[in-house]
């Protein structure tokens, strides 16, 4: 079977958490740059990546790479590539384009010219005169770095962080693979509780019930190239189908979501409901400081109040030195924090044991880790 090379994206300090997803996943990664992730595969490879990849942006199909410092090079090239191998004569195709320190740097005029390139090359390979673009869309991507382009079709359609499940929402949520790699970095696994206490619309409660549930996160969503006559639907049925059987019914999750907000509790169980997990989340309309945390070993994954969302440096100090007070006393816990308060270590009265820069959005955060000791293992009978 042919085989891709396929690209998947992502913000920026996820890069390693994307690639070990693939990796888990079976496909041979070759390179990993900012922001985006290389790896081979088949097809069905398409399919499978966009159905169970949490923390990327968008799975790309990578056409071409060539160097290129004029703008008949940037035609010339383009032109060499088998476009009609993914393009039917009707396919309607945008071309989208970014470019970072390069002689060509005049976005507009490289998609004009990609698009002259694709036109003509098509209309060859179809042995077609016109082409109408009126069947399914494809999003092409040239991006020029240092004079090196790459045409990308992509593969998604919307971000990946679209699950679907979304049906109700509130001020400030964060994305859903903000969310998937908050838990993939921690060291929350299915047989340990976890808390989170400002759960807003429960996007981290639900990321990590379908991650323990073994849910694929793009089952409830559609895909672009789903459509593809280049794929065909039998390799989508395929995949999709093999991710249902995947799903682990069984499993017992204990997950506890809390919000002093009501609102936020209604928006969290709804989503829930819709994402098929809410059997495995116990949500509570309490604030963080009235929360039993009786357990031991215990894992706490959150996004507080900041800045950009109170308006009120005294108001986060005294919320982060309250949370400091009594997580701290919890020895066994392992607790995770996102915040974009610079300062946080100092009211919270604790320095964390590692820091990761996330963005939430186009806010940059910052991730901060207090790692707990490992449960002890099972006595063997």
């Amino acid at each position: 079977m042919e085989q891709l090379e396929l690209i998947a994206t992502s913000t920026f300090g996820v890069e390693a958490v994307v690639k070990r997803e693939l990796i888990a996943l079976g496909f041979k990664v070759t390179s990993t740059e900012n922001g985006k992730v290389t790896f081979l595969s088949d097809k069905n490879g398409i399919a499978k990546a966009n159905l169970w990849l949490r923390s990327a942006d968008r799975v790309l199909l990578k056409v071409g790479e060539f160097d290129a410092v004029t703008f008949d090079e940037l035609y010339d090239r383009t032109g060499e590539l088998e476009w009609e191998k993914y393009i039917p004569n009707d396919g309607e195709f945008v071309v989208n384009g970014k470019s970072v320190k390069s002689k060509l740097f005049s976005i507009s005029d490289c998609q004009r010219i990609v698009k002259k390139s694709m036109v003509d090359r098509l209309k060859k390979g179809h042995k077609v005169n016109v082409l109408p673009e009126i069947g399914d869309k494809y999003d092409i991507l040239i991006s020029i770095l240092k004079d090196k382009a790459t045409l990308t079709i992509d593969t998604s359609g919307a971000g990946l962080h679209k699950r679907g499940y979304r049906v109700e929402t509130v001020e400030a949520p964060i994305k859903e693979t903000l969310a998937a790699t908050m838990i993939l970095l921690s060291y929350w696994s299915k047989d340990r509780i976890l808390y989170d206490v400002f759960c807003g619309s429960g996007t981290i409660p639900i990321e990590a019930a379908m991650i323990g549930r073994n849910i694929a996160p793009g089952l409830s969503r559609d895909f672009a190239s789903k459509h593809w006559e280049f794929i065909g639907p039998e390799i989508w049925k395929e995949e999709i189908k093999k991710a249902y059987l995947a799903i682990d019914h069984d499993v017992e999750i204990k997950i506890f979501a809390s919000d002093i907000n009501n609102r936020n509790l209604n928006a969290a169980r709804e989503n829930a409901i819709e994402a098929g997990v809410d059997d495995c989340i116990t949500f509570q309309n309490l604030d963080f400081k009235d929360v039993g945390y009786e357990n031991n070993y215990g894992i706490v994954i959150s996004n507080p109040p900041y800045g950009e969302r109170l308006n009120d440096d005294n108001e986060v100090k005294k919320i982060y030195k309250d949370m400091g007070r009594i997580f701290n006393k919890l020895d066994t816990w392992s607790k995770y924090w996102l915040t974009s308060y610079e300062k946080f270590e100092t009211p919270y009265n604790k320095k964390a044991d590692r820091q990761r820069k996330l963005y939430n959005g186009r806010i940059e955060a910052r991730y901060y880790q207090y790692y707990g000791p490992r449960p002890p293992l099972p006595n063997k009978k």
